[in-house]
């Protein structure tokens, strides 16, 4: 009949929000039991309330979390190190083959560099782009509710099943004691 304390955070339609369970304000989010056993509408700013209920984190997914985005960083600063090196190379042999050549054939390089720069500005510009941009703290979605507010669901959920069982035991004939049929 009980249910365990681990609370998984939803959000429904704004056209489906109904009364916080504390505040009794309309509300889109919805806290819910693992099993769908139990369920309540609460606002999302009680969710922030340590009083209210507590968030709980997997430490093993944040680390792994992390992780990642620190690869992830190492490999973009790998490819902005080895780009930087293959531009200077190329500087420094062009630089070699300037000093060769005469004032003519100095013209028509710089112009030729300036549209290789911007091609490769193009598509410095275009990698840049791909790479997703900063999110916000991610939300926890799983809670636990405080000892107080979890009985209160407990009993709730009790009273709610004793109500039904004593609604079913008035609706069956059998449960009325029958008339005595012999005389004293």
């Amino acid at each position: 009949m009980s249910f365990p304390n681990i609370w998984h955070h939803r959000r429904v339609a704004e056209t489906s929000a109904k009364a916080c369970e504390v505040c009794y304000k309309p509300s889109s989010s919805v806290l819910v039991t693992p099993e769908n056993k139990d369920f309540f509408y609460v606002c999302p700013g009680h969710l922030k309330d340590r009083g209210f209920c507590t968030p709980i984190i997997d430490q093993e997914a944040v680390a792994a979390k992390k992780k990642k985005e620190m690869e992830e960083e190492l490999e973009r600063a790998k490819k902005e190190y080895e780009e930087k090196q293959r531009k200077k190379k190329e500087k420094e042999s062009k630089s070699t083959k300037d000093a060769e050549k005469t004032k003519d054939d100095d013209e028509k390089d710089s112009k030729k560099t300036e549209k290789k720069d911007e091609v490769k500005g193009d598509a410095k510009d275009k990698t840049d782009d791909k790479t997703p941009p900063p999110k916000a703290e991610e939300e926890p979605r799983v809670f636990a509710l405080q000892r107080t507010f979890y009985q209160q669901r407990l009993d709730r959920k009790r009273q709610a099943e004793m109500a039904k069982r004593n609604r079913e035991r008035l609706s069956n004939p059998n449960f009325f004691p029958s008339v005595p049929k012999d005389l004293p």
